[in-house]
């Protein structure tokens, strides 16, 4: 009984010491609000950019690729490890590229459990050409309902659709990029180049888009066999193998895993993509720094008006210990006020997030990024809450220890 007595004075203390402050405690309140908004917006900003980064990689990147590592050819003759090689050949082998027995492979793949698409994929470096212009770029090979599977292209397709691809054996899906330097549409007809020499007609059947200019000013997908054509090979030449997964940050914990049942090297996405990975840590890193440097900001304002607000209630902290109030009592009281300050702070923190948040998702920027990436994260919300909470804690516990400690008889004697 007395217990609770205890508490519902200490509650009715730190209110009154709130109320009769009100300018001290919206300051302090202000002070956390700021620093829980900021944080919750600068996590979500840097956070958007990260998945607006790795879906654009994913438009055309698979999570996991099998390839054959290129080879420099051996010296023809060499007698002993000491000796010099009497004639050498130092090129890259042209049969290195290709994949023994893909399909086994792939049926292999199909099987494990964190696979959920495979598809095989034969890359050229080509050129594209109508009439006198030209664009250098890169086709690939495809199994284009495979292809759709894995990268969603139908979503990315603004003229023609992905599947005449399949109905149409020399057709090509260009990226909106190449139409536009060779100055064609749909149903025209252009003329794709090899280094080997091979050239052939082809008819533009889709128009493609991902928003990525890189990727729409060089890419385009053909069938499987227009591609081994244009390579001068036969019908089992594969180049690559694509892999998605259904977590694709476990990607590179796979890769021993998938090296051992390939017998080929593995590259996941994070590696062939090492400097987007890279900004995207940077990125981070300067968001967490920023926010969490907001929010200790907000702390030491939370502590300095508590500590002055005990320097003032000096007295009144002295009779409580004289009438019977203990230490613990006395660090219950601030650290009330300080949780009561955290979470009003907090509460319109939150409200001013959401808003930040709404109003960047709402601007267009253009370009190829369109709308602002930034979105509603959940878990920083979370974090935002129990941050707040943590700081404006400690800010009023700090302080409050202090005032516990003090003997109520010195306090009078000044």
């Amino acid at each position: 009984m007395m217990k609770n007595y205890k508490h519902n004075i200490n509650s009715e203390i730190a209110f009154i010491h709130l109320i009769s402050k009100k300018k001290q405690t919206m300051v302090a309140a202000l002070g956390v609000t700021v620093g829980i908004a900021i944080f919750i917006f600068m996590n979500s900003l840097m956070y958007g950019f990260e998945v607006y980064s790795v879906e654009s990689l994913f438009k055309s990147t698979p999570h996991l690729r099998i390839y054959k590592e290129e080879h420099i050819s051996q010296p023809l003759i060499k007698t002993s490890k000491t000796d010099l090689a009497l004639l050498t050949n130092p090129k890259i082998t042209k049969e290195s590229k290709k994949l023994i027995n893909p399909n086994l492979i792939i049926e292999a793949l199909k099987k494990q459990p964190e696979v959920i698409g495979v598809t095989p994929n034969v890359s050229a470096n080509v050129f594209y050409n109508n009439g006198e212009a030209q664009v250098t770029g890169r086709t690939s090979g495809v199994n284009i309902e495979e292809q759709n599977t894995m990268f969603q292209l139908e979503q990315y397709i603004v003229e023609g659709k992905y599947f005449d691809l399949k109905a149409n054996q020399n057709g090509i899906i260009l990226g909106v990029g190449i139409a536009e330097k060779l100055n064609v549409r749909l149903a025209d007809n252009i003329s794709v180049t090899t280094a080997y020499g091979v050239s052939k007609v082809m008819k533009v059947v889709a128009l493609l888009k991902t928003g990525v200019t890189n990727t729409d000013k060089t890419l385009s997908y053909t069938n499987i066999s227009a591609a081994q054509q244009l390579n001068k090979q036969g019908a089992s030449f594969i180049t690559d193998i694509y892999v998605n997964i259904n977590d694709y940050e476990t990607a590179k914990k796979l890769i021993p895993k998938f090296k051992q049942l390939s017998g080929y090297e593995v590259e996941d996405w994070e590696t062939a993509n090492a400097s987007a990975a890279a900004a995207n840590k940077i990125r981070k890193m300067m968001a967490m720094s920023i926010s969490f440097s907001i929010m200790l900001v907000a702390a030491f304002g939370i502590y300095n008006i508590l500590n002055m607000t005990i320097m003032e209630k000096l007295n009144d902290i002295a009779i409580l210990k004289a009438i019977g109030f203990s230490g613990k009592d006395v660090i219950r009281i601030f650290v009330k006020e300080a949780i009561v300050i955290g979470l009003i702070g907090i509460a319109f923190g939150l409200v001013l997030a959401m808003l930040l948040v709404k109003v960047m998702g709402n601007m267009w920027v253009g370009g190829d990024i369109g709308f602002f990436p930034i979105r509603f994260f959940p878990k920083f919300f979370g974090l935002g809450i129990g941050f707040g909470l943590i700081v404006t804690t400690l800010a009023g516990y700090i302080p409050a220890r202090k005032a516990a400690k003090l003997d109520p008889i010195t306090i009078f004697r000044k």
